[in-house]
């Protein structure tokens, strides 16, 4: 992994939580932000910090998938073949749609600048300065009720 340290580190937290929560089976991951091209390079360093530690770990990307395709394309074959590995699945904001958001073991959302948190992702990351993400606590109470999807 080439991350710089505090990223490094921030992975190494998220990782800890997920696998402590998770710790085996077929595992399924969402990297989602409204940035396609924000989620994917998180989801591979997040996926490198689970290599190091000796899980198999697979990346797929949502593109234009909606919930069925998702399922049918992704979720579905990842599961039949079993096993004890993590899919991650890095996308957009329709990853954590009503829909869809219940397909995901754990789900990672990125915010950058001002930009408002969701409230379905289970970890909120500010990725500002790419070299030195953090993990936001949100407070909830202060989201716009659009957003409480």
């Amino acid at each position: 992994m080439t991350a710089p340290t505090a990223a490094r580190a921030l992975l190494e937290d998220l990782v800890d939580e997920f696998q402590r929560d998770y710790p085996r089976g077929a595992r399924l991951l969402a990297v989602a932000s409204p940035s396609a091209t924000r989620s994917a390079a998180f989801a591979d360093d997040l996926a490198d910090a689970l290599r190091a530690r000796g899980v198999a770990v697979s990346v797929a990307t949502q593109d234009d998938r909606d919930e069925a395709g998702l399922r049918a394309d992704i979720v579905a074959p990842f599961r039949a073949a079993g096993g004890d590995a993590v899919e991650i699945v890095s996308g957009t904001t329709a990853l954590l749609a009503e829909r869809t958001r219940g397909l995901w073991h754990f789900s990672v959302w990125l915010i950058e600048g001002d930009e408002v948190p969701h409230t379905a992702a289970t970890a909120l990351v500010d990725v500002t300065d790419p070299k030195a993400p953090t993990r936001r606590l949100a407070d909830y109470c202060a989201v716009p009720p659009s957003f409480l999807t």
